[in-house]
């Protein structure tokens, strides 16, 4: 059931993620695919902890039953996401304060073709000591503002991260993941290190009737997230792609490097 995954992580991400408690669903690539730390596998068909079988409809009223009887046993709001707004208003105050155009950014260390900020070490270093600054209970997110269609192997990431961590390692694609496990990193528990991936695009295009591009909406997006979460003191690292390409090339093949 293509899609089914992404609109569950959703439901419970964004529904149970707040006043510091909820739960976090990982989508994996497979079943049997590298899952780390304490956590309940679940699949609609194949060996894992909970087998949940049935028609699109019955999956549905399945799911939003779990919602309901989770944020109830958590005693929050399902329908309240209070950090969704607060990511609206800041990439709004970005693009007002910038004045609709992106500013000289100054990158902490820089390897190829990619660009680190937040951390003064290479990239395959970078990686390793995002996950050494993981604690017991934590998780680490990589989130990428890229295509999905077209930097569609990007997404390999987070299952060579969760070979090498001991920790849930979960993958989200910007922005849209700021509307769905973005109010459970910003309203859960704050225990999680972030991976930020931005990119200069291959064409950027204007806004009609704004004054800034889309590229300008996405980067506001991204370093507005990546203000809310430090204001939580949770990590956050941002690679940048000059090149698209060669830059996930260069992330995926020091990802494999880590020992």
């Amino acid at each position: 059931m293509p899609g089914l995954s992404d609109w569950i992580e959703q439901m419970l991400a964004e529904s149970s993620g707040k006043n510091g408690t909820g739960v976090l669903p990982v989508i994996v690539e497979r079943i049997g695919a590298p899952l780390a730390g304490k956590s309940l596998n679940v699949s609609f068909a194949g060996n894992c902890d909970l087998v949940v079988e049935g028609e699109l409809g019955a999956q549905f009223i399945f799911w939003e039953w779990v919602t309901a009887l989770l944020c109830h046993t958590l005693n929050v709001d399902p329908f309240n996401q209070p950090d969704v707004v607060r990511s609206k208003e800041k990439t709004s105050l970005l693009l007002e304060q910038w004045n609709g155009n992106l500013p000289p950014l100054q990158c902490d260390q820089s390897e190829g073709s990619v660009e680190i900020f937040g951390n003064a070490l290479g990239i395959s270093e970078t990686l390793t000591d995002c996950i050494d600054s993981l604690n017991d209970d934590g998780y680490l997110c990589v989130m990428a503002y890229l295509d999905s269609t077209v930097n569609v192997e990007l997404g390999e990431l987070r299952q060579i991260l969760a070979e090498k961590c001991a920790s849930p390692v979960s993958f989200g694609w910007g922005p849209r993941s700021l509307h769905s496990t973005g109010q459970f990193h910003k309203g859960g528990p704050a225990n999680g290190i972030f991976l930020q991936i931005t990119a200069e695009p291959s064409v950027d295009v204007a806004i009609p009737g704004q004054m800034f591009s889309f590229h300008t909406l996405i980067m506001a997006q991204a370093l507005g997230d990546a203000e809310i979460l430090a204001e939580r003191n949770q990590k956050v690292i941002r690679l940048h792609l000059k090149d698209r390409y060669a830059g996930i090339s260069e992330i995926l093949a020091a990802a494999r490097a880590i020992i």
